[in-house]
């Protein structure tokens, strides 16, 4: 598959679908009780692909007021692979269902979370594809 056919499925509607905004408001309800104490909210993007793996990111936006400080969000690849408001799992699979009969989902893991600057972290889903 080639990557503008990536670019076309992974519309910024279709990511919005795929991870909603309100999903950043479920997770910190469930974490902290309070929506409102997250320090940032959370989207995910395309990140590129070849013809072995395809790259998805959660994108870390940091909240007005709030710091994203490195040591927040360093140890969050362990909680986002499994907590169920995030869903990577179910995530995956939703994306493999896009990708029809053009590639296949195989395995995938959580990348270690990338600092791209100080509102913005980023941690990469990295996606084996058959």
């Amino acid at each position: 598959m080639s990557t503008e056919r990536f670019k076309e499925i992974f519309t910024g509607e279709t990511l919005l679908k795929l991870f909603p905004k309100e999903r950043t408001d479920e997770f910190f309800e469930a974490l902290f009780g309070d929506a409102n104490e997250g320090a940032y909210d959370i989207e995910l993007a395309y990140g590129g692909a070849d013809d072995k793996k395809l790259t998805m990111e959660l994108l870390l936006h940091e909240r007005p007021g709030c710091c994203l400080a490195c040591n927040l969000t360093q140890g969050l690849p362990q909680v986002f692979s499994r907590h169920p408001i995030i869903g990577v799992n179910k995530l995956v699979q939703e994306i493999d269902k896009l990708l029809g009969d053009e590639a296949e989902c195989g395995d995938w893991k959580l990348g270690y979370t990338e600092q791209r600057s100080g509102s913005l972290h980023v941690i990469p889903i990295v996606i084996e594809l058959k």
